[in-house]
């Protein structure tokens, strides 16, 4: 059965994270992405993002390009933006992440390509938008945490500064910018027509700090850093036992009562700090290091049955290898492995999302640099008579 996305063609000229992230998902649904790389050095992921494995591709670049076919395009050579131009001709979605400004110089720029085909979803994603006083500034996911204010709102009181660990700039800015995608791709189902899609990943970093700015907005005061806190409720958080940490979320009045009855301290029901959640949350401290003086006394392991069994959510903390080995991972298929050219077997996370008509399948592994420009040309209807003419010209490097 065909992918849900299947009838769509994508055209990918982005690099690094954001955009790659965002065609990959959409190649996942079904959808033909044509990764569009310079000659000779591609996605800029290949070669700089983290370790290599067996060939000349990074991890990095491995993990966020499957499902994806290359053609290699010099777009600042004149034949090379030719046959760019005849892809558009055909495509249903274009993304690109480059710093504003870089598209028009380079003539791929919306307006250029929405004259080629006005039925084009052109999808930008930048640092800080295509307006404003900073949308000049570099695109990272360092910068839009820094400047948004997730990275005053992360850490600990007193310590240093601390970004998310997960770059949520980046990939929350790829997922926010497939859903403008597949809201123009079903608008131009009733109009007829595309449009230009504009996220940002400073934009993206402030949409996704719901309590941070309802704190601010409800109280006037500046959220700052809370460990592994709740902002809204309370205890919800890590916190130390016998053996080292585990994650309780006590988050309505109910569950707060039967944590206290698990650990034995019914009388932090009745103590005036702890009454109402307000009251936990203006005493935090002073309420954790209560919770810690029963926690102490046994493992997570034992405090996370005795919680779960009496319906307070509990859970210790893993790291990765535990993530990915556990039961949960392997019942829900978020290991998976690919067959790559040069790689051999090499394994990637599943699909996020479960369909149940059209489960998503590995319809192509990461692609070598340029491993597709041929079949792509001969897709476009150019025989081998152009294709070397075009070669030539330089319209694939040099």
């Amino acid at each position: 059965m065909n992918l849900p996305l299947a009838q769509l063609k994508v055209l990918d000229v982005s690099q690094v994270m954001a955009g790659p992230f965002c065609c990959m998902l959409l190649g996942d649904m079904g959808a033909d992405v044509i990764k569009i790389e310079p000659p000779g050095s591609g996605d800029q992921t290949r070669r700089s993002m983290g370790f290599r494995l067996k060939g000349a591709d990074s991890g990095g670049f491995l993990a966020l390009n499957r499902n994806k076919r290359s053609i290699e395009v010099d777009l600042k050579n004149e034949a090379g933006r030719e046959v760019f131009y005849d892809l558009v001709r055909s495509a249903d979605i274009l993304v690109e992440n480059n710093r504003p400004g870089v598209v028009a110089r380079l003539k791929i720029d919306y307006p250029t390509l929405k004259a080629i085909n006005p039925r084009l979803v052109y999808a930008s994603i930048s640092g800080f938008g295509q307006s404003g006083p900073w949308a000049q500034r570099p695109g990272f996911d360092l910068i839009a945490q820094a400047m948004s204010g997730v990275m005053s709102g992360t850490g600990y009181p007193g310590l240093p500064p601390v970004k998310n660990s997960i770059p949520i700039a980046d990939l929350g800015s790829g997922l926010l910018a497939l859903y403008g995608i597949l809201s123009a791709i079903i608008g131009r189902e009733q109009s007829g027509a595309g449009q230009f899609i504009d996220a940002s990943l400073f934009e993206t970093a402030l949409s996704l700090s719901i309590w941070e700015t309802a704190e601010y907005w409800g109280t006037g005061r500046v959220p700052g850093p809370i460990g592994s806190a709740n902002r809204m409720s309370a205890p919800y958080q890590a916190v130390r036992c016998a053996d080292g940490h585990l994650v309780i979320g006590a988050a309505n009045q109910k569950l707060w009562i039967s944590l206290c009855e698990v650990i034995g301290r019914l009388d932090l029901v009745e103590d005036s700090r702890f009454l109402t959640n307000t009251d936990r949350l203006q005493n935090r401290e002073a309420l954790i290091e209560e919770i810690e003086k029963s926690l102490m006394q046994r493992s997570s392991e034992e405090w996370t049955g005795a919680l779960l069994a009496a319906g307070v959510p509990a859970a210790p903390i893993y790291d990765y290898a535990q993530a990915l080995q556990s039961e949960q991972a392997s019942a829900r298929q978020m290991v998976m492995e690919m067959q790559h050219p040069v790689e051999g077997t090499i394994k990637a996370l599943g699909f996020p999302v479960k369909m149940s008509e059209t489960p998503q399948e590995v319809r192509y592994p990461p692609p070598l640099l340029g491993q597709h420009t041929e079949a792509v040309l001969t897709e476009l209807g150019y025989n081998s008579v152009k294709v070397q003419e075009l070669r030539k010209k330089g319209a694939f490097g040099l």
